[in-house]
C-alpha cells in the first residue's frame, strides 16, 4: 500500500496531541495516511506497554488512518545510528509516502529531538540507491519523501505554517482521550504526571486555538520545515479575517 502521509511518533500518543488533525482531515479527503510509532512508551510511569498498545489501536480507529505500526525501538534508549535508521528507511520505502511528519526538533522530552534527527537522517538515507534493504526476502526500491516536516509539541516553538483542523478539531480530542492511562481519569489510581493534571489537555486546546488565531481560524496546528514551502498559487493561502 502506497500512503501520502505518514506520521512518526517516538511514543504512542505523540502523534494524536500533536498533528492528529491534518492526518483525519488528510484521510476525509482520501489520501492514504498512517503512523509509525517508534517506541511503546514502556518507561512511561502511569499504565503498561500493553494497555498503550490497546489505547494506540483505539486512537487510531478514531483518527481513521490506513495503518499503524511499531517498530519496538527502546524506549529512551534507541539511538539514532545505522540500526535505527535501516528500519525507518524499511518502511519509508515499502510505503513510499510524498510527506513525514516527526517529533519536535527540541523539546521537553529528549527522546523527541532525537526521534526528529533519526527519522529526518533516514528519510534523507532511503533515497540512496546504493543503500539495500529488503522487504519480504526482496530487494526494496530507493525512495525519498518530498517533504519532513516537524511537529510541534511540548516546548513553545513558532512554526513555519500552520493547518486548519477546526472542522476535525473534536475527532483530535477523542483520539487523544483514548489514551483513558496516559491523561486525567478520576477512576484511575496511578500517580500523577506532568500529562496526567486536570489542565494538561486544556493547554493542548489553547495551543490548537493560538495556532489558529494565527490565521484567524478556531484551530490549527503548527509544524516546522527546514525545506522553503512553495505555493502554486495565492488561492492556496488562508486570509485571516480583518
Amino acid at each position: 500500500m502506497k500512503l501520502d502521509i505518514i506520521a512518526f511518533g517516538v511514543h504512542p500518543d505523540d502523534v494524536e496531541l500533536s498533528c492528529a488533525g491534518v492526518l483525519i482531515a488528510a484521510q476525509l479527503e482520501g489520501k492514504q495516511t498512517g503512523i509509525i510509532d517508534l517506541t511503546q512508551g514502556e518507561l512511561g510511569t502511569r499504565g503498561t506497554a500493553a494497555t498503550r498498545k490497546e489505547e494506540a489501536a483505539a486512537a487510531a480507529k478514531i483518527m481513521g488512518v490506513s495503518i499503524r505500526e511499531n517498530l519496538g525501538m527502546a524506549d529512551g534508549f534507541f539511538t539514532n545510528d545505522e540500526q535505527h535508521q535501516r528500519k525507518i528507511i524499511s518502511v519509508i520505502r515499502n510505503y513510499q509516502p510524498e510527506i513525514l511528519l516527526c517529533n519536535a526538533p527540541t523539546d521537553r522530552h529528549p527522546d523527541h529531538g532525537r526521534s526528529a534527527s533519526l527519522v529526518a537522517d533516514a528519510a534523507f538515507l532511503s533515497g540512496l540507491s546504493k543503500i539495500e534493504t529488503l522487504q519480504d526476502g526482496s530487494a526494496q526500491k530507493p525512495w525519498r519523501p518530498k517533504y519532513v516536516f516537524n511537529y510541534i509539541q511540548d516546548k513553545f516553538l513558532h512554526p513555519d505554517f500552520v493547518v486548519d483542523i477546526t472542522a476535525v478539531f473534536e475527532q483530535k480530542l477523542e483520539a487523544i482521550r483514548a489514551y483513558q492511562t496516559q491523561f486525567h481519569n478520576e477512576s484511575l489510581k496511578e500517580p500523577q504526571t506532568y500529562i496526567s493534571t486536570p489542565d494538561f489537555i486544556d493547554s493542548v486546546v489553547y495551543r490548537h486555538k493560538w495556532y489558529g488565531k494565527m490565521i484567524g481560524v478556531k484551530y490549527a496546528e503548527g509544524f516546522i520545515s527546514e525545506k522553503t514551502i512553495g505555493f502554486r498559487n495565492f488561492d492556496a493561502l488562508i486570509q485571516e479575517n480583518t
